[in-house]
């Protein structure tokens, strides 16, 4: 007989396998032309298996979007974390900038999961949450201000608004990148990293105490 432990675990493998496949239909058939019957088939469940998981498709497209929105929060996190974390030697601050913005660039903004939210924005804005009412939106630069914020505290920046210098920051690097190349993988085009650079030297002129 299954235990507690086994059902919960069953239902988090059906619930990883309905939105991997709805993912998958969305992308693949738009939104408006994939049915809860196809994503069923796909995640090898029942129709009545995805409603009790989710109600309804727009539902379930809200949830796979904040799923993505969680797997690149986290790499923000993380990435912060291995390079600007317990920073105290200004000489150390723009080359630990230039490796957060430059590992940002291949680890998040080339990763399946910023294309795919950025598809989802474009293809099916009209489905998605407002703006305002995602938890997710502001997410990434919260984390980047307040490690900005920290940094001030540890006396490397002078920061009146950390939301604000996330802010600045995103505009002068990975801004100017996508702007200016269109892409921002470090690894396949040379002229990122340059552009990387100045951006961060930049915002050191304005941010460096």
């Amino acid at each position: 007989m299954p235990t507690e432990k086994t059902l919960r675990a069953g239902s988090a493998q059906k619930r990883a396998a309905i939105l991997t496949s709805a993912r998958e239909l969305f992308l693949t058939e738009g939104f408006d032309r994939s049915s809860v019957d196809a994503v069923a088939a796909r995640a090898q469940v029942s129709k009545r298996t995805v409603y009790d998981y989710f109600g309804d498709k727009q539902t379930l497209l809200h949830a796979v979007f904040d799923e993505v929105g969680q797997t690149l929060l986290a790499t923000v996190r993380r990435t912060l974390t291995d390079t600007l974390e317990g920073l105290t030697d200004p000489a150390e601050l723009e080359p630990a900038l230039v490796e957060f913005s430059m590992r940002i660039t291949t680890d998040m903004l080339d990763s399946a999961e910023y294309t795919t939210l950025q598809r989802f924005v474009n293809t099916a804005s009209g489905h998605l949450p407002h703006p305002d009412d995602r938890a997710l939106t502001n997410a990434p630069e919260e984390a980047m201000g307040e490690r900005f914020a920290a940094l001030a505290e540890a006396g490397l920046l002078e920061v009146p608004d950390p939301r604000l210098a996330a802010d600045h920051f995103i505009a002068l690097t990975f801004g100017v990148t996508l702007s200016r190349l269109g892409a921002a993988n470090a690894e396949k085009d040379s002229r990122v990293r340059p552009l990387i650079v100045e951006g961060v030297r930049a915002f050191l002129r304005a941010y460096r105490r």
